[in-house]
């Protein structure tokens, strides 16, 4: 790889620290969206910026197709056991931490850590490393072109990222390359998300007396029959849906028979249902009332005989089935989910990324990319 490469990746290192700097929770991230405009600008990418979402385009070859290159901006927030701060990251501590993780040494110079550095930031900044490489490379593209897009509001679902810009700025593109932390392998199928609020209602009374009728109960024969239930289709690449009760509620005092108890149900649907499909058929086994949260949040898989698959076999890119969501359930088009990181690191204290795994990453986007027949 050319000099220029390597300078592209080291300030990668550097705008994902910076990055790691701006808090940036899910319907917060007006200041890291400003950073990466600003960023994006000054190196003369002309981003468009549409509510606290970016996109930039290269058009290569008028004719040609286009591949979005798509990663979230947001984090969750942080985890109240961090042994460093999320944001604030003391390298020198950091490095301690995960060097014991791993155990291994880990210098400071080989990693980023903190909120967002793992999830999502490193797809990030390997997304906008292969945009400038093949801005200065068009040529490499074999006539495809590229649109990079930096969203909002992935980890909540929230209505102003990727949802309501595919709707009415990218519903034109036909194959798409989502970055998530997947260690490189390519994700060819994703299962969805269903949550579901769930209320069983009884009659209030004195507990002394054994009046009413005890809404917990009626929760728990639920709850029993959601345990034990199965579907009966299986797919062939996620094997079963999910289905696994999180929270319940239920009660005001302790002499007083509840008359209402709320559960919550988090269901990992494969593609052999719709999510309408799976509550109607929850629905009808249960007493209680059963709401969705969002019935949008749809699994998804790589079109057969698509050519993101195939690229994947030539450059010898191991495939999987994810058990995560990621912004592909809101697009409608043939997509792959890979990128650098471990999403094992995600969504918990002490997050990070190595380097090396950034920098690799970078290499293997580019030859992958350039191996994708459209």
């Amino acid at each position: 790889m050319t000099e220029e490469l390597n300078i592209f990746k080291q300030e990668s290192i550097g705008l994902l620290k910076e990055m790691v700097g701006i808090p940036s929770p899910s319907f917060e991230e007006e200041g890291v969206c400003t950073h990466l405009y600003n960023w994006l600008s000054d190196r003369g990418l002309h981003p468009e910026r549409i509510g606290n979402n970016l996109v930039c385009e290269l058009v290569s070859d008028p004719q040609g197709e286009m591949l979005m290159l798509c990663a979230h901006m947001d984090t969750v927030s942080p985890a109240s056991d961090y042994s460093f701060n999320p944001t604030s990251v003391d390298y020198s501590l950091a490095a301690q931490v995960i060097s014991r993780i791993r155990d291994e040494e880990v210098g400071e110079d080989e990693i980023v850590a903190g909120l967002g550095s793992n999830d999502d930031g490193a797809s990030v900044v390997s997304f906008i490393a292969i945009f400038r490489y093949f801005s200065k490379h068009p040529d490499e593209l074999n006539k495809k072109n590229l649109t990079l897009v930096l969203s909002c509001e992935e980890e909540r679902s929230g209505e102003g990222g990727m949802r309501s810009l595919w709707e009415k700025r990218l519903s034109h593109i036909k194959h798409a390359i989502i970055g998530e932390p997947t260690g490189m392998r390519a994700a060819i199928s994703e299962r969805g998300l269903l949550v579901l609020d769930a209320e069983a209602k009884g009659v209030s009374g004195h507990a002394a007396r054994n009046e009413g009728e005890n809404a917990i109960y009626i929760a728990l024969d639920d709850i029993q029959t959601l345990r034990s239930y199965s579907f009966d289709k299986v797919s062939p690449i996620m094997g079963k849906v999910h289905l696994n009760v999180t929270q319940i509620n239920a009660g005001t005092a302790h002499n007083v028979i509840p008359d209402r108890c709320t559960f919550v149900v988090d269901i990992r649907p494969t593609e052999q249902y719709t999510n309408e499909e799976i509550l109607a058929q929850l629905s009808s086994v249960c007493k209680s009332t059963l709401k969705a949260r969002n019935l949008a949040n749809r699994s998804s898989a790589t079109y057969e005989d698509s050519p993101l698959a195939e690229a994947a076999r030539l450059c010898g890119i191991e495939t999987f089935s994810s058990p995560t969501t990621s912004d592909w359930m809101r697009i409608s088009c043939d997509a792959v989910k890979m990128g650098p990181g471990d999403s094992a690191r995600s969504h918990k204290k002490d997050e990070y990324v190595l380097c090396r795994e950034i920098e690799d990453g970078i290499e293997t986007y580019i030859e992958y990319i350039k191996s994708i027949q459209l």
